[in-house]
């Protein structure tokens, strides 16, 4: 797992089962140091139904310093050995710079802000001008990070709000002359592959696999993850997928998300679970030695409410369990809040508030779904996803199991 330490200390090695305490995460602009312990992560040299698509376009133009930025998905062997891994989404721009370290890799700088790329797409079916300026603004920050630390090997990839927009080519047309980064826009089964591969690490060792989701501003994967009955060891493979059009954003905006009651609630999650019924139907037999496994600002904000931080931890957070009882308390508790109770929560605040309770909605529908008795909390995804797929790419990063 990650270990989150002050800008400008040393790195420190974790193992991704343990769960240390006592430093506070920020939630956007943040930085951190570490290594990253990888289990049990896919093979490479899979199919795309197992593993994920090839690096695609990326850095392409000059940065507005003046200075040449290298091409995405441009293997140089090890090179300087500084990777990134960018992540536009509906709602969120992440950035993971790293260097492998063993079987690991080093975390050296990462940035995380909420842009609410989506916001009115589902009215309008366009990105705003006001959303185009906060993304840039974010975007320009992360190549300012990727050519301070001399980032040779990339993906910079976009998701939801870019396959849907009308204006997404334009839009990304813009993002590349003004700061340079030509954005990847991946399709929803590479999508749900990356986190697969970013949080596979977090599969209960002892079980047979595991419902993964990403909640996402735009969209949810659901992907259904088994491990060989037949090997030891074996490394987990992708059984089935599924994606849907609809994310904490999107629902936010078609139900009300500042003022929310049992009977909107109650909509929201009957709207999803409509949505994921026939892959349910297919997918959701033999549940045994099976657990969730979720990957979204909505599970970690969740974690954070039932441990009653003071503020956002993710040592503390990252890889948590969570049975039945604290997510139907922890979401009934969130029901009762008001708004503003919401925003004054440390580990939902402003940015969130008029988002978690469509969030809760989606893992209410999925828990429904899929009747299991636990849930790891993953903060980690596609961009960890990534990183390990370039490393393992160019041969810098064992197979770990």
């Amino acid at each position: 797992m990650w270990l989150a330490v002050a800008p400008g200390a040393g790195a420190a090695k974790v193992s991704v089962n343990g769960i240390l305490a006592g430093q506070d995460w920020p939630r956007k602009d943040s930085l951190m140091n570490d290594d990253t312990r990888l289990r049990d992560g896919l093979a490479p040299s899979e199919s795309p139904q197992e593993s994920v698509a090839a690096a695609g376009p990326g850095f392409l133009e000059q940065g507005l310093g003046g200075q040449d930025l290298p091409e995405a998905g441009h293997s140089p062997g090890a090179g300087n050995g500084v990777y990134a891994a960018l992540d536009l989404g509906t709602n969120n721009c992440r950035l993971l710079i790293a260097c492998p370290s063993g079987d690991s890799f080093r975390v050296v700088d990462s940035f995380s802000r909420i842009i609410r790329l989506g916001e009115g797409i589902s009215a309008t079916g366009c990105i705003s001008d006001a959303a185009i300026e906060r993304a840039i603004g974010a975007l320009s920050i992360c190549r300012d990070k990727i050519q301070t630390r001399k980032a040779k090997r990339l993906r910079l990839i976009a998701t939801e709000a870019c396959r849907a927009a009308s204006n997404a080519t334009g839009f990304r047309d813009r993002v590349a002359a003004e700061t340079g980064i030509r954005l990847e826009v991946i399709n929803r089964e590479t999508e749900a592959a990356l986190a697969v591969l970013g949080c596979s690490p977090l599969l209960d060792p002892n079980g047979r696999g595991a419902v993964l989701f990403d909640i996402g501003g735009g969209s949810t994967e659901l992907v259904r993850i088994e491990r060989n009955p037949t090997g030891p060891n074996a490394a987990p493979r992708i059984k089935a997928w599924m994606s849907i059009p609809l994310g904490v954003v999107t629902l936010a905006e078609r139900f009300g998300g500042r003022d929310v009651t049992p009977q909107s609630y109650a909509l929201m999650v009957q709207d999803v679970a409509n949505h994921i019924a026939p892959f349910a139907a297919e997918h959701g037999g033999n549940l045994r030695d099976m657990h969730l496994l979720g990957t979204s600002g909505t599970v970690t904000t969740l974690a954070g409410v039932h441990l009653n931080l003071l503020r956002y931890d993710r040592r503390r957070i990252d890889g948590i369990w969570m049975n039945d009882a604290d997510i139907t308390a922890t979401i009934a508790r969130l029901l009762a809040m008001s708004y503003q109770e919401r925003a004054d929560n440390h580990c939902i605040s402003v940015e969130r508030a008029d988002l978690v309770l469509a969030g809760c909605a989606i893992l209410d529908a999925i828990s429904n779904a899929f009747p299991l008795p636990r849930l790891r909390v993953a903060d980690r995804g596609l961009r960890e996803g990534m990183l390990v797929e370039m490393m393992r790419e160019d041969g810098v990063l064992g197979v770990c199991r």
